[in-house]
């Protein structure tokens, strides 16, 4: 599990876009998947809460790790749907998804993404979504 652990680190830390937000592996074991977000005041909307597109951005990422491990490594979100709970606020938002099913080029996920504060949890969004393999990865 360590190697896949290692593996799942130096993806998101391959992403640009989740090293300026922060984004760290915070579970992960071959099923299902944790990605930890600290939340700052530069990812909040005007209210103070979670902007909307950092939850879409965990869960997306989250359903593409767990896609991944049912897949293989080459994959890519073909679409997913998110419903916002309620607001998130807190110190951190964490997203956990894992395979609902999969097929050979296919996996549908599911992913709940939470905000943490004072040690506890609660559910701010849900989402589902189409990860689906690619053949390759290199731009055109």
């Amino acid at each position: 599990m360590d190697q896949l652990l290692q593996f799942a680190k130096h993806s998101l830390e391959s992403q640009p876009f989740s090293r300026l937000l922060g984004a760290e592996i915070e579970h992960i074991d071959g099923t299902d998947v944790a990605i930890r977000l600290p939340l700052r005041d530069e990812l909040k909307q005007q209210h103070g809460f979670a902007h909307g597109g950092v939850l879409s951005y965990l869960a997306d990422n989250a359903l593409t790790f767990a896609g991944g491990m049912a897949l293989g490594p080459a994959v890519l979100t073909a679409e997913f749907k998110i419903n916002y709970v309620r607001p998130a606020v807190g110190t951190a938002l964490v997203a956990r998804a894992a395979v609902i099913h999969a097929g050979r080029s296919q996996a549908v996920c599911r992913c709940d993404v939470f905000a943490r504060d004072a040690g506890s949890e609660k559910l701010v969004a849900t989402a589902q979504g189409t990860i689906s393999k690619v053949e390759s990865l290199k731009r055109e």
